[in-house]
């Protein structure tokens, strides 16, 4: 049998253009690094459309699967995939270096070799290597298959009698009839498009580790998210104890949600209570602090703002968010000093989100704003306070959705005063009698009912 000669070309990613090779700003378009390189497979003359082509079928005549999903061994990750692995899909795991994808990947890997076939592909690392982590994480690795491999096709040969599938990464393996080195943009998209046809032809489980750099490179899993069944995000510092998994995309469940996972010496480990994690002991004793019930897919976890505010030294005042998108902190500042006559242009605005959780829901914008009037009246607020409402550029409070899930969880966990947007107050009548609702329509309204009013004439 013959086998079909394969080259590569040169193609611009924004226009489409073919290059000779490989330039740094595309002839056509005129953008920068845009070109990518892709196999040029030659179609034969044997091969005809007929003998390839799937007829429509009719909706009706389509029948049901029964979609059985298998469970890792973390009940955490579980949740985050919509309720366990779905036989047969494509996982990306992607992440900063360091942050516990290898780790999280191992333990996973370890827990289905117990009943099923599992082949780990390490292309990073040695079999020795992987030991080693296994007998740090104290797991039962007797049946795990291990294979160091750094080429693509080699790897496929050898899952063909797997049910599961983990190459980690997918920046380290390469596919020999490409002439990039591995981890470039045609090796890292092709590679991907290769285990994607082999996991649904085959039937195999495939999980893949990407690495993330600062800027969101190019190279890494950015480009891949298109192919792949279930996107899995780690955020968090490499050196912080808790790290969050976030479903970026999933075409089996909800795209929102969220795992907290431990990091501890023997593995990383999914935490089920959150109060504390993201919220400090002291809350209430200082100024500038506050607590949102922040929602992520089905999970309500209460979150602290905590806030400072100091004089600038420099002609321009400085805006350090973190956790809380810049431009949203700009946003709420103007609003104050226009709205709620609280100037802000000589002093320095540090606003963050307790536990390196980023916060992307404009649900917070009542604490967020909350804590900065805290911190410019200098008066704390209630440790057992909580807020949550959206903020228009008017400075009128506008609903949220879920607002009777993320009083009633906060009640569960001790909070006992909470200011909501007016148009919310529908769905929690029947919440009254357990904490203290207090409805708002503007943002002056919120901070004259929880300070006061403002005794400075040049603020009035």
């Amino acid at each position: 049998m013959n086998k079909i000669k394969t080259s590569t070309k040169f193609v611009c990613a924004e226009c489409g253009a073919i290059s000779p090779g490989w330039m740094g700003r595309c002839p056509n378009c005129g953008k920068f690094n845009t070109i990518i390189e892709e196999i040029d497979t030659p179609t034969t003359q044997t091969a005809t459309t007929k003998a390839t082509r799937n007829p429509p079928v009719r909706l009706s005549d389509v029948s049901h699967e029964k979609l059985t999903r298998i469970n890792s061994g973390i009940p955490e990750l579980d949740g985050v995939l919509g309720g366990g692995i779905v036989p047969s899909s494509l996982v990306l795991i992607g992440g900063d270096p360091g942050i516990g994808k290898s780790t999280i990947m191992t333990q996973v890997a370890c827990s289905l070799s117990q009943k099923y076939k599992v082949l780990y592909a390490s292309a990073e690392e040695s079999c020795a290597q992987v030991k080693m982590r296994c007998s740090r994480l104290a797991v039962n690795a007797d049946d795990l298959m291990l294979m160091n491999e750094t080429e693509l096709d080699s790897i496929i040969e050898e899952a063909k009698n797997y049910d599961f599938l983990i190459v980690d990464s997918i920046q380290a393996v390469y596919l020999e009839e490409m002439n990039s080195s591995a981890g470039s943009v045609g090796q890292v998209k092709e590679c991907a498009s290769k285990l994607m046809r082999f996991a649904k032809s085959n039937k195999t489980t495939v999980f893949i580790v990407g690495h993330v750099t600062k800027e969101g490179a190019i190279a890494g899993p950015k480009v891949l998210e298109h192919i792949m069944d279930t996107v899995l995000y780690f955020e968090g510092q490499p050196q912080d104890n808790y790290k969050l998994l976030r479903a970026v995309k999933n075409r089996f469940g909800s795209a929102q949600e969220v795992g907290v996972f431990e990091m501890r010496e023997n593995g990383v480990f999914g935490v089920k209570d959150y109060n504390g994690i993201f919220t400090s002991e002291e809350r209430g004793a200082e100024a500038g602090s506050l607590v949102t019930p922040s929602l992520s897919g089905n999970r309500c976890m209460p979150v602290e703002i905590q806030t400072l505010l100091s004089k600038t030294v420099f002609g321009m005042p400085r805006r350090m968010p973190l956790g809380i998108d810049y431009n949203r902190a700009n946003l709420l500042l103007a609003i104050l000093e226009k709205r709620a006559y609280m100037p802000f242009y000589s002093l320095d605005v540090y606003v963050t989100a307790m536990g390196g959780i980023k916060i992307t829901e404009p649900a917070a914008d009542l604490a967020i704003a909350l804590a900065l009037a805290s911190s410019f009246r200098n008066v704390p607020i209630e440790g057992n306070v909580c807020a949550f409402g959206e903020i228009g550029l008017t400075g009128e409070i506008r609903g949220v959705t879920q607002a009777e899930k993320r009083v009633a969880e906060s009640v569960k966990l001790g909070f006992k005063k909470f200011f909501v947007p007016a148009q919310n107050m529908k769905s929690l009548e029947k919440l009254k009698s357990k904490a203290d609702i207090i409805p708002v329509k503007h943002i002056y309204q919120a901070i004259k009912l929880l300070f006061g009013e403002n005794k400075n004439p040049e603020y009035a």
